[in-house]
C-alpha cells in the first residue's frame, strides 16, 4: 500500500517566519502582499520538496464568518481565496511536481475548538456554499473538510461540495477515546460522511496520544481511504484548544513523529498520513524517508 503525504504546519511555518496569525485575518494575513504571499509559496515548496504530494491552500480561515470582521467587500473575499489556490498552483509548478494535489481547505464556520459555537443549519449550508463554490471556481483538485468538531457541520460542507460535484475527504477533531470534540462517537460520524459520499475520512488536529484511539474507532466503521494528521504543538501549561499567537515548539521530533505516524499507517492501513499544527518541513521529510525510502527533492 502506497500512503500519499499530506502537508504540514502552515500556520505554524507562518508564525516561526515572524507572521502573526492572529484575528481578524488568521492564516489570511499572509495573502495581503507580495512579500507575505512569497513567504507562503516558499512554505508550500518546502513541504513539496519534503515529500507532500497534495499541499492545501491557505483558505482555512476565508470563509464568511472569518473574513465578515476584516471589512473585506465581496470582491476582494472572492481575490483571497482565488489568491491563496493560485498561490498553491505557482508553488506545485515552480516545485516541478505537476501530479501534486492541491486541496481547498473548508474548516469549521466558526472555532475549531468550540463544537457549542457552530452556527444553525441555515447558516451553514450558505456559509459553506459560498466557499465551495469560490473553491471549485478557483480550480482546486480536491475539498479537505478538516477539523470539523461536529458531524453536523461535516455533513453540511460535504454536501455543498459534493452538490458541486466535488471530491471530497472528511477530518475530524477528536477528543480521548474516539470522541468529537463535541461528544459524538467517531464511528458514527465516518458512517454518516461516508454514506453521503465522502472518499476518505482522516483524524488532525488531534494530538498523537488521542489520535490512536481514533483511527481504532475509525476503523470500526470504515474499511476504506483513511488517514491522520495529528497536532504536534508541545501545549504543556497552555488551555486546550486556545490560540497562542506565537511558534510553539513540536511536541515530537522528525525521527519520533515519523516513527509515531509511519506505525499507524501500517497497523491501520492509512492512505494519507501528514501532520498538523506543530509539524514542519523536516517532519515531513522523515516521514517520506520511512514511507517511501527518502524524502523527495
Amino acid at each position: 500500500m502506497t500512503t500519499l503525504l499530506l502537508d504540514g504546519g502552515l500556520a505554524t511555518e507562518l508564525q516561526r517566519a515572524g507572521l502573526p496569525v492572529r484575528e481578524p485575518w488568521w492564516s489570511s494575513r499572509a495573502l495581503l502582499t507580495d512579500a507575505h504571499r512569497l513567504l507562503l509559496r516558499s512554505v508550500h515548496e518546502a513541504y513539496l520538496a519534503a515529500g507532500a504530494r497534495v499541499i492545501t491552500a491557505n483558505t482555512f480561515r476565508t470563509n464568511v464568518r472569518a473574513l465578515r470582521r476584516t471589512r473585506l467587500d465581496e470582491a476582494g473575499r472572492e481575490w483571497l481565496v482565488h489568491a491563496a489556490v493560485g498561490v498553491a498552483g505557482a508553488a506545485r509548478n515552480g516545485a516541478g511536481v505537476p501530479d501534486a494535489l492541491v486541496a481547498g481547505s473548508v474548516g469549521p464556520a466558526a472555532d475549531c475548538y468550540r463544537p457549542d459555537l457552530v452556527p444553525p443549519d441555515e447558516e451553514l449550508r450558505a456559509e459553506h456554499a459560498w466557499l465551495a463554490t469560490r473553491l471549485a471556481r478557483a480550480g482546486v483538485n480536491l475539498f479537505l473538510i478538516e477539523t470539523m468538531n461536529t458531524v453536523r457541520e461535516a455533513r453540511i460542507a460535504l454536501a455543498e461540495v459534493l452538490r458541486l460535484g466535488g471530491r471530497a475527504w472528511v477530518s475530524f477533531t477528536c477528543a480521548a477515546g474516539g470522541l468529537l470534540l463535541s461528544g459524538e462517537p467517531l464511528p458514527g460520524a465516518v458512517r454518516a460522511v461516508t454514506a453521503d459520499g465522502a472518499e476518505a475520512v482522516l483524524v488532525n488536529c488531534t494530538p498523537p496520544e488521542h489520535t490512536e484511539a481514533a483511527l481504532r474507532a475509525l476503523r470500526e466503521a470504515w474499511s476504506g481511504p483513511a488517514g491522520a494528521y495529528p497536532n504536534n504543538e508541545d501545549r504543556a501549561g497552555l488551555p486546550a484548544g486556545g490560540h497562542v499567537d506565537r511558534h510553539l515548539r513540536a511536541l515530537l521530533g522528525p525521527n519520533e513523529f515519523a516513527d509515531r505516524v509511519a506505525g499507524w499507517c501500517s497497523e491501520y492501513g492509512l492512505t494519507v498520513a501528514g501532520g498538523c499544527c506543530g509539524t514542519a518541513p523536516a517532519h515531513l521529510a522523515a516521514l517520506s524517508g520511512l514511507l517511501h525510502g527518502a524524502a523527495l527533492s
